[in-house]
């Protein structure tokens, strides 16, 4: 067994095609609250699991994206490589970083840090 942390889920975000649909249902369903970051992007709580709706033009191809956390991205990335994924989509978002695998089913996965920013 390695000695290096545990990368455990920290985050879910949900794609949505309709913003405004989509806040109105899961208010009213569950009862979350919402805090805009532009037109794009809201995130939720009272949901359980932080989490976030993200505005796509089209659904996403596995649904819900799960997202874990890593104080060293780099260590995370060398991780996943060496067991087998592609690290791909790398972003800078206001608060961090993150970059998109994929399993061996096919699920998108993301890992995220609160750590720098990529040269992008």
């Amino acid at each position: 067994m390695s000695d290096t942390p545990v990368l455990k889920i920290d985050y879910n975000e949900l794609p949505v095609t309709d913003m405004d649909a989509a806040k109105a249902f899961y208010a009213n369903a569950f009862g979350w609250t919402f805090e805009d970051y532009g037109p794009g992007y809201a995130a939720f709580t009272n949901a359980g699991l932080d989490g976030g709706l993200r505005l796509e033009e089209t659904p996403f191809p596995t649904g819900a994206l799960i997202i874990f956390m890593a104080e060293d991205l780099e260590a995370a990335e060398t991780r996943v490589e060496a067991a087998g994924s592609t690290v791909f989509d790398r972003q800078n978002f206001p608060g961090g970083r993150r970059f998109h695998f994929k399993d061996p089913s096919g699920n998108e996965l993301a890992v995220w840090s609160p750590n720098g920013q990529y040269d992008v």
